[in-house]
């Protein structure tokens, strides 16, 4: 091996990798879970970020990259994170939109199918219950209904099927986790026009828009409450999910 082309990870033999890589696509999802994790920024193809890992003894039980909203902000993070890092498992976290008028504000769905809604691509997970569908725009009322029709899922999210796609493809196992921030009837705001292409959300933008025009106002309070309880609700089932990694791994090391 040429070791000055290798990864962290392959310089040090006695290093392994962390269990779980999580992709999440904004800080604000995850905030509560990364509060006090190590953090420094690593590159990949000529883009930055931030890598958060937390504290383990020999090295971090878990680690977690924001990429950015979006498919193609995602498999780009999922490569960047399992060639930094040479993860076990590879986590999606973050966001979604219920499709199943039963599924509230708050709860969190381990899918057992993800299918990207721009192929067809199925993915199963080996764990969990119910599929979710990853779309490539932002579902408002009516999209939901006609997705949630055509796929029986019972979520959407954006990002879930390119992180399972760059996974599979060098080999890393999948699963994700998704808390439901807005519900089957909610009406979103006007939010696409304001994701960069790189996978950012121009918030300041966003909320100089929204000022101007009143009658968002309600939904865009309610849109912001319904994230927080989403992200407590995400942080909480992600801790627990590692910690089941952990106990699984430690019970049958390998």
């Amino acid at each position: 091996m040429d070791m000055s082309k290798a990864t962290p990870a392959d310089q040090n033999p006695v290093c392994r990798g962390p269990r779980v890589a999580i992709v999440a696509a904004m800080e604000r999802e995850v905030a509560p879970l990364i509060r006090g994790w190590k953090v420094r920024e690593i590159e990949h193809s000529g883009r930055r970020y931030r890598l958060f890992e937390s504290d383990g003894a020999e090295k971090a039980d878990a680690v977690l990259i924001c990429a950015g909203i979006g498919a193609d902000a995602a498999r780009r993070a999922t490569e960047a994170v399992i060639q930094e890092t040479r993860p076990g498992r590879v986590l999606s976290v973050g966001f979604a939109g219920a499709l199943d008028p039963t599924v509230k504000v708050g709860d969190v769905l381990e899918p057992r199918v993800v299918v990207n809604a721009a192929d067809g691509v199925r993915t199963d997970t080996g764990s969990g219950q119910g599929t979710l569908v990853s779309y490539a725009a932002v579902a408002d009322r009516d999209q939901k209904q006609r997705l949630g029709i055509a796929y029986a899922s019972v979520a959407v999210d954006m990002e879930a099927a390119a992180v399972a796609q760059g996974a599979l493809a060098r080999g890393v196992e999948f699963a994700a986790l998704k808390a439901i921030s807005d519900a089957a009837d909610f009406s979103m705001p006007p939010m696409e026009r304001f994701i960069s292409t790189d996978g950012k959300f121009r918030s300041a933008e966003f909320a100089f828009h929204i000022s101007l025009r009143p009658w968002f106002w309600g939904r865009t309070i309610r849109l912001a409450r319904n994230s927080a309880r989403a992200s407590r609700s995400l942080c909480a089932a992600i801790k627990e999910y590692i910690g089941r990694e952990t106990f699984a791994a430690e019970l049958n090391p390998k």
